[in-house]
């Protein structure tokens, strides 16, 4: 006589996990009413047993919530913004609904994961570079199955759905147009890292100082982290050299802002006496004094583009296996804060 293994139950999470029935239910259904701790033993119980492979996943599989979770780095960044409404605009043409999860104060991929859980969200948007998204999946179904759309500085893992620009090739082109004005003395502001890569903007400026055969000097070189104070910051250090670059790339336009207006309030004009460009440009970047050159990052095209893409896996309409990928192009914006010293 054949046997059938009986599939777990809850019950049998809850004895694993050394907690009730009732806060099981609780962790999978609505996790923000539950500790970090007892979240963690629960998951992990439900893992050792099975239970979310056996019945948790299959159930979230066939019961949509037509909600897409987008997990942005900083809401207040006026270059999210952009991006949001433009998702929000495409979500609703869709007929899906929105959640946002901004600014995670502990283990992201955990957190993200509990969306998962509690059938709250069918897909994922995600903004934010720190997230490990290996480890998101498995946390989130047990089978490594999150319908996923990034889109961040770094070129993701080729197995992930991905819209998104060519950050080391704007970056070189943002560079190329400081050294054909003229400049041959160039400072960086940079931004910052996801996951241990380098950010693509700063390889980008770096192959083009190489290849033109120009001095990479460390104290030109500002770390910044894409907010307007390390603009500030940058500006600080920059005003205390002994000598000066006559020209500087910004990872980004807040940066830029920052840095442009620090020098300002200490008596520097710009162009006049120092060039600056940005990436992004937001909308105040062409309203700014004075008006910012810098790299157009098509915002509410990889919004738009990103949700696309994401409810299309969600309704059978991508292939499977061949996670689809945009890249898009970064214009080059010319305005008033830079000049040519020919």
């Amino acid at each position: 006589m054949v046997t059938t293994k009986k599939a777990p139950t809850i019950q049998d999470v809850a004895r694993h996990a050394k907690v009730s029935a009732a806060t099981v239910s609780r962790v999978l259904s609505n996790p923000e009413r539950v500790s970090e701790a007892t979240r963690e033993r629960v998951h992990q119980a439900v893992s050792d047993t099975g239970y979310t492979i056996n019945q948790a996943a299959r159930s979230l599989r066939m019961r949509a919530a037509r909600t897409i979770l987008i997990a942005l780095p900083d809401i207040g960044n006026p270059f999210y913004s952009t991006v949001l409404d433009a998702v929000v605009d495409e979500a609703a043409n869709r007929g899906y609904s929105l959640l946002v999860a901004n600014r995670f104060a502990g283990d992201a991929s955990r957190l993200l994961s509990d969306y998962f859980w509690s059938s709250r969200a069918d897909g994922l948007l995600l903004f934010d570079g720190g997230v490990d998204t290996s480890l998101l999946q498995a946390l989130a179904t047990g089978e490594g199955h999150v319908p996923m759309v990034v889109s961040f500085d770094e070129a993701p893992n080729a197995d992930v759905a991905a819209v998104l620009i060519d950050n080391l090739e704007a970056a070189e082109r943002a560079t190329e147009h400081l050294i054909a004005l003229g400049h041959t003395k160039i400072g960086h502001i940079i931004g910052p890292s996801r996951n241990t890569a380098p950010n693509p903007r700063f390889l980008g400026f770096k192959n083009v100082i190489a290849r033109s055969k120009l001095e990479l000097r460390p104290d030109w070189l500002f770390q910044g982290t894409y907010a307007m104070d390390s603009g500030l910051a940058a500006a600080e250090a920059f005003l205390a050299l002994p000598e000066r670059p006559t020209a500087v790339f910004s990872a980004n336009d807040e940066m830029a802002i920052g840095f442009v207006a620090a020098l300002r309030n200490a008596g520097l004009e710009c162009p006049r006496d120092i060039s600056v460009i940005g990436f992004d440009d937001i909308a105040i970047a062409r309203h700014f004094w004075p008006p910012l050159t810098t790299m157009h990052h098509p915002r509410e095209q990889i919004g738009r583009l990103a949700t696309e893409s994401l409810i299309d896996i969600l309704e059978g309409a991508a292939t499977p296996g061949a996670p689809r990928r945009i890249t898009l192009r970064a214009d080059l914006v010319v305005r008033g804060s830079t000049r040519s010293l020919r």
